[in-house]
């Protein structure tokens, strides 16, 4: 114990040794309370010491900043080409070198007029044919094609370089509406020669344009495309025609015969060929 805690109390000790020593009880007690309130102004409490607890600390943890490289973006590179233009087919180009000419829906002179042409007129080709050498041909005063003998243009361009066209490929107009195809056909052989017959097939005088054959005949040991039409069956009373046809081919003779008027063909009839 700290001596300044003892003084006090040896303080009133000693006050109660003196009472005792000759003092009334009244005396004694008066002493007695003056010592203990000396005593008790005298004391100093003596906080008791609160302990603080002192935080766990908890460390928080900073993080530690990675710098991420910032990406430098490669260039993506576009190629440029170079286009190369394809070369533009140039069809070969006619000129009409006579004063009048014919353009027809087929290629020989039997087939249907179907086009005026005049000196020159020009157009560019557009097919041949494998059977003759006539011109498939597109006039530029005119919205279709139609056929033209090379002797009455003049071609410029390779036309070795246009394709052929194939028999079926050959537009001609029709069938007609107006009127049938030739009835009661039938075909005789005399030796080379061939005669085909038919019945006549009534048309008005303006719509009259005769009939057509086309065959596949045999002369001179080659297989020929044979046509006859306007120019020779010129109207509905020709009713027959006769033609060569010889031995000797690989492919056997054939042909169709049809009904002609000024708007197109009829439907075709088989003609039944006779054998050699």
């Amino acid at each position: 114990m700290k001596i300044s805690r003892l003084v006090p109390w040896l303080f009133a000790a000693w006050i109660l040794l003196s009472a005792s020593c000759g003092l009334s009880p009244e005396a004694q007690a008066t002493q007695t309370a003056t010592a203990q309130t000396a005593t008790a102004a005298a004391w100093t409490p003596t906080p008791s010491q609160t302990t603080t607890p002192t935080p766990t600390f908890t460390p928080t943890l900073t993080p530690t900043i990675t710098s991420t490289p910032t990406e430098t973006p490669t260039p993506t590179i576009t190629p440029t080409f170079t286009v190369t233009p394809s070369p533009t087919f140039d069809f070969p180009g006619v000129v009409v070198s006579v004063a009048q000419a014919h353009c027809r829906y087929g290629p020989s002179i039997a087939y249907l007029h179907a086009a005026d042409l005049y000196q020159g007129d020009t157009g560019t080709v557009r097919g041949r044919y494998q059977n003759s050498n006539w011109l498939q041909v597109r006039f530029d005063k005119l919205s279709y094609f139609c056929w033209v003998s090379p002797s009455v243009v003049t071609v410029t361009g390779d036309i070795t370089r246009i394709r052929y066209v194939a028999h079926s490929n050959v537009n001609m107009p029709g069938p007609s509406v107006l009127y049938g195809p030739p009835t009661n056909v039938r075909a005789v052989r005399n030796g080379d020669q061939v005669t085909i017959s038919w019945d006549p097939v009534w048309m008005t005088e303006d719509d009259d344009r005769g009939y057509f054959i086309e065959a596949y005949v045999c002369q001179n040991g080659a297989y020929v495309w044979f046509t006859v039409g306007e120019g020779t069956l010129t109207n509905q009373y020709v009713t027959s025609y006769t033609l060569t046809d010889q031995p000797g081919c690989a492919y056997p003779s054939y042909g169709n015969l049809y009904t002609v008027e000024k708007h197109g063909y009829t439907t075709p009839v088989a003609i039944p060929w006779p054998t050699p």
